[in-house]
């Protein structure tokens, strides 16, 4: 059975979403400010996270940004009230997997939910279950595991799932869409940037130098490829 936290400080949102997820099957738990929402991410004890961005003592953005700079890989849906596109992109950035802004229908968030958890487990694949060797790093996709000359790296979520996708597509040129389809799996586009950012941060932890890639490298005018 999946385990949600949903961290939400209103309560009519938080005990509805409660109730419909248990009535889906999930086992739920629950917080109702950040400080809370933050050290009950913090165990890392869940499937999948649903986080209120304007919550009490601590923001989801902060809560976000802390649980990955921890270390903490469990999905995160963003629910947010804003619109703008600055506060999704810079949600997606910090570390969350997906976003909804409210109001939104059950139907969507279930839908969201189910895909983000069947995307996890597809990352999680028995074959998955040896350490490989990509550049510079020793890594375990099933586990959620990387290092870098015997030393455990910290390593969120998404940048495994952008890692995992290039290996399986590895020798091949993978586009932007590509990536935005397969790993980001959201009716929301982010920009050119944030998909660039996220491609940064692995080539500062696989390659010897960043600056002239040999692992991953960039195929000007359609995407990336992971030579192996």
């Amino acid at each position: 059975m999946y385990r949600i936290l949903i961290v939400e400080d209103e309560q009519a949102m938080l005990m509805g979403l409660k109730d419909n997820l248990e009535f889906e099957g999930y086992q739920v738990d629950i917080a109702d400010d950040g400080e809370k929402g933050f050290e009950m991410i913090s165990k890392n004890e869940h499937d999948l996270v649903l986080l209120d961005v304007m919550l009490p003592n601590m923001s989801g953005f902060d809560i976000c940004k802390n649980a990955r700079k921890n270390g903490v890989s469990t999905p995160i849906i963003l629910l947010t009230a804003k619109g703008e596109e600055i506060d999704k992109v810079l949600g997606l950035e910090l570390g969350a997997d997906d976003y909804i802004t409210k109001p939104f229908s059950l139907r969507e968030l279930l839908a969201r939910v189910k895909a983000l958890l069947r995307r996890t487990d597809q990352v999680k694949t028995p074959k998955d279950d040896q350490n490989i060797i990509i550049g510079n790093m020793e890594i375990n996709f099933s586990n959620y595991e990387a290092w870098i000359e015997k030393q455990a790296i910290k390593m969120s979520h998404k940048e495994f799932e952008f890692l995992h996708y290039l290996w399986n597509q590895k020798n091949k040129v993978v586009s932007r869409d590509d990536l935005l389809d397969n790993v980001w799996g959201t009716d929301y586009v982010p920009s050119s940037r944030t998909v660039d950012n996220f491609i940064l941060k692995l080539r500062q932890k696989i390659e010897k130098d960043s600056n002239n890639p040999k692992i991953i490298i960039t195929v000007h005018g359609v995407g990336y490829k992971l030579i192996n």
